[in-house]
């Protein structure tokens, strides 16, 4: 019997790539999705390239029988978010894609988010879902808390190297680059085509990006002393796709090898040959994530370059690869769609 997943927040753009992904899964059928704006509609209605699927309407999250129901993803906004699953019933298992339950003190979470946490049981018990480090305790979790898509990027290239020590830690920048899909459905008028089109920006300049936070909790945890980077992130005109730069002092060929023997047997994570470097067309739709590393004109310095997608594995894929584990899947289920190129 397959297992029977919810989806809350399927109207927005991680809801629909929860419910592309999980469309080709071996192990799992949709049973509800919830879109209180969207209530009543087919879900063809609200994103016809899913048109082909037999799919459940769209109703309000208290139209949902959780009875019925194995595990949850919860895709929307966060301090929304928290309210929903602080009621949901507590042998459920649910998968957060909201920022809600990522930092583990609450005092870090109101500094980043601006308001006290409304579920602070569901905070304490919740796992942080950076899959590749956390799979022992994602395994056992009743809630995973989805990493923030510029953490995961970040952290995919940094996590190893500040474990290892082969890198100075305290002089990292951190240069990422951002579709427009990461912020969301919602209508803003610097997200109109016309705003946007024909340029980039840098955006949250100066130390104020909330995903700081989780680099600040995550790097710091590691390194057994605090540990701040540099970051700076940029939108882009695109549909898809995260690209990190990132400038370390370091030994290159030290980096590399750390990169490479710690992915080594990971299924997503795919470090590329020394001086070559990743490109967002070539993991575009996938749970792929490319990492390339080049030594820098600058002895004892070298430059680690990310890709992933921002949907896939830095949002929904990534969610997906939880829950097969919560669920005793296997890890790659429903996951090994080729990128969409070009």
């Amino acid at each position: 019997m397959p297992h029977k997943i919810a989806i809350l927040g399927a109207s927005g753009y991680t809801g629909a790539e929860l419910v592309r992904l999980i469309a080709t899964h071996p192990a799992m059928e949709i049973v509800a999705m919830a879109a209180n704006s969207k209530a009543g509609l087919k879900m063809a209605d609200v994103f016809p390239h899913l048109r082909h699927l037999a799919l459940p309407d769209l109703v309000k999250i208290e139209e949902i029988d959780f009875s019925g129901v194995d595990l949850c993803f919860c895709a929307l906004p966060h301090a929304t978010s928290q309210e929903v699953i602080r009621d949901l019933p507590k042998s459920l298992k649910i998968v957060d894609l909201s920022a809600d339950f990522r930092l583990r003190d609450p005092a870090e979470y109101k500094k980043w988010y601006g308001n006290d946490h409304a579920a602070l049981e569901c905070q304490a018990e919740a796992v942080y879902g950076l899959t590749e480090f956390y799979r022992n305790e994602i395994r056992t979790a009743r809630l995973v808390a989805g990493t923030g898509c510029n953490a995961a990027t970040g952290q995919y290239a940094l996590r190893p190297l500040i474990a290892a020590g082969v890198i100075d830690l305290d002089e990292i920048i951190l240069d990422l680059k951002c579709a427009v899909s990461g912020a969301g459905r919602s209508l803003k008028e610097n997200l109109l085509h016309a705003e946007l089109s024909e340029g980039y920006h840098a955006y949250a300049v100066g130390g104020t990006h909330r995903h700081l936070g989780e680099f600040d909790q995550e790097f710091s945890a590691v390194a057994g002393r605090p540990v701040r980077v540099q970051f700076t992130p940029h939108l882009i005109p695109a549909n898809r796709g995260i690209l990190a730069t990132v400038y370390v002092r370091g030994d290159a060929d030290a980096v590399h090898e750390t990169l490479a023997a710690t992915y080594a047997e990971e299924p997503f994570l795919q470090v590329l040959p020394f001086g070559q470097h990743p490109s967002t067309r070539h993991i575009r739709g996938s749970n792929f994530c490319h990492i390339g590393v080049v030594a820098d004109r600058i002895p004892g310095r070298a430059i680690v370059v990310a890709a992933l997608d921002n949907l896939t594995k830095g949002s929904s894929g990534q969610a997906l690869q939880n829950a097969n584990l919560m669920l005793g899947e296997e890890e790659t289920a429903g996951l090994m769609l080729a990128p969409c190129f070009p």
